[in-house]
């Protein structure tokens, strides 16, 4: 099994969002996370890193500009 888990950065710690992840889609602000039981994750993330070895995704929140 190659499928990677995703982490997002809260408060300098790294928060688990989903695990045994299948598919990323990047677009307009949003990360689409999808796992292989097609439960799925949208979040308001940019990738921040991406681990091949590891299989970790690490995310960082997006925050809107007032």
């Amino acid at each position: 099994m190659c499928e990677s888990a995703a982490y997002i950065i809260r408060d300098g710690k790294e928060e688990l969002v989903l695990e045994s992840i299948d598919l990323l889609e990047n677009e307009d602000g949003h990360v689409r996370l999808v796992n292989m039981f097609g439960e799925e994750k949208d979040l308001k993330a940019r990738v921040k890193a991406l681990s091949l070895v590891e299989h970790k995704i690490i995310l960082e929140p997006l925050q809107d500009v007032t």
